[in-house]
Parts: C-alpha cells; sequence; structure tokens
C-alpha cells in the first residue's frame, strides 16, 4: 500500500526540521561546498554536522563526492534551492506583518496615555 501524498510531505517537512539541516541547505545554495567549509560556517561539532549531513543525503536531498579526504557536498537539485528561497519570502512577509501589528500596538499604547 501506497503512503497518501499528505503523510510523504509531512515526513519531508519533518525531515527539513532541524536547524542544522537549514542552514546547511542554505550554505549549499551557493554551489558545492567541502564538509571544512561548512563546519567553518557553521561552529559546530564535525560529529554533529556528519550526523545530519547523513540525514540529507539519505533523503536524497544532497549528494556528495570525495575527492582524496576531501568530501564535498551539493544540493541534488535546484527545487531545493527554490524551496529554500520560497520559504525565506514567506517568513519575510510573516515578520513584516508582525512589525506592522507592534507598530499599531504601540501608536494604541501612545493614544491610551
Amino acid at each position: 500500500m501506497s503512503v497518501p501524498l499528505y503523510q510523504a510531505k509531512a515526513e519531508f517537512f519533518r525531515m527539513l526540521g532541524h536547524p542544522v539541516r537549514i542552514r546547511v541547505l542554505e550554505l549549499l545554495q551557493d554551489g558545492p561546498t567541502p564538509v571544512r567549509d561548512l563546519l567553518a560556517a557553521m561552529e559546530i561539532e564535525p560529529s554533529a554536522l556528519s550526523q545530519q549531513l547523513a540525514v540529507l543525503r539519505r533523503s536524497g536531498i544532497v549528494t556528495s563526492t570525495r575527492t582524496g579526504s576531501t568530501v564535498v557536498y551539493e544540493l541534488a537539485g535546484g527545487d531545493v534551492a527554490e524551496l529554500m528561497r520560497a520559504a525565506r519570502r514567506i517568513l519575510t512577509e510573516m515578520l513584516s506583518g508582525q512589525n506592522e501589528l507592534l507598530e499599531e500596538l504601540r501608536e494604541a499604547e501612545v493614544g491610551a496615555e
């Protein structure tokens, strides 16, 4: 029996639901990146990064290649980068709305004094 599409989508978003994984995907939008550069940009323990990279690799969202002792990761497709950009746009709109609400609250507070 196949998994319903909505359940597959929920599992996909659950897999993305870790700050380190999101940060890795953001960094990989700029192109293939060696693990050492990811570590330098994120300032986390190598084992923690390795664990999260393994989750992304198993899911098929990122791929890795090894040249000598250097492992380079990259996004498996452009759709992931587009998803990250869409998330940024959505969050920008949400936060903008919160700023507008905050301003209204401040104005109401000043008017009540």
